[in-house]
């Protein structure tokens, strides 16, 4: 399993695991199994409930072409809708527990998977995914083309996580906060100075710390009232749990 590097703008890198090239297919399969699924439900719906056999008799060429369009528009936009709507996954990379991000550790929008989906036409559609597969394979990130187009990667999430890789703090009920203005920033965000003020202190990075304090400063208009830059950072992410905890 080869190792994905991601440089945040604090310019510290993060290393996760890159899907593997089995993982993608496997979600690919896990993907096709259920679009087959509704391509078959549709089938039982008109052969069955609506009894459309003798109804497409009826029908002209170009209303029945219209209708099959309609109705295949969920399996023609199906990675896009998914990896849109559940934050880089469908249901197979959900299934293989894999997920696909910005090269940037930004979460990716709808922009790029925009890109990723146009892409799959070469990658997957005209080749039959022989060109995807390569692409993968020859890799080092195991992207294919889409990939590459919108600067994104896929990773897996199977990595054991720790209360230090995420935004959770344990701030019980009697905690006070400190700066209201941190609800300007998103769990994305906090994600990152988390990982990247652990990061530092892994390092004995100072100067991270002071320039990642500043960049909070600079972002959310907050002013240091805590003195030390890690005292600074670490107030903010733990009342950024308490107003997101409490919303």
């Amino acid at each position: 399993m080869s190792e994905l590097t991601i440089n945040t703008t604090q310019n510290v890198n993060i290393n996760f695991e890159a899907a593997t090239v089995g993982e993608r297919v496997l979600a690919y399969l896990v993907d096709f199994l259920v679009k087959a699924s509704y391509v078959f439900l549709l089938f039982l719906i008109f052969i069955i409930v609506l009894n459309l056999g003798s109804f497409f008799n009826s029908i002209d060429f170009w209303t029945g072409m219209a209708i099959y369009s309609v109705l295949s528009l969920p399996i023609v936009f199906y990675s896009l809708l998914f990896e849109s709507l559940m934050e880089g996954q469908t249901i197979g990379k959900r299934v293989m527990k894999i997920k696909v991000v910005k090269i940037d550790g930004y979460q990716a929008s709808f922009g790029d998977y925009l890109i990723r989906w146009v892409v799959r036409i070469v990658d997957i559609g005209i080749t039959s995914g022989i060109i995807g597969l390569i692409a993968m394979i020859v890799n080092d990130k195991t992207q294919r083309l889409g990939d590459v187009a919108a600067g994104t990667a896929v990773i897996t999430l199977k990595n054991k996580v720790t209360i230090n890789s995420s935004i959770l703090e344990d701030i019980g009920e009697m905690y006070v906060p400190t700066y209201p203005l941190v609800i300007k920033l998103t769990d994305n965000d906090v994600r990152i100075i988390k990982e990247t003020l652990h990061t530092a202190l892994s390092r004995n990075d100072l100067d991270v710390i002071v320039k990642l304090k500043e960049k909070i400063e600079s972002v959310t208009g907050i002013k240091n009232q805590s003195g030390k830059s890690e005292d600074f950072i670490r107030i903010v992410i733990k009342d950024y749990n308490y107003y997101t905890q409490n919303m």
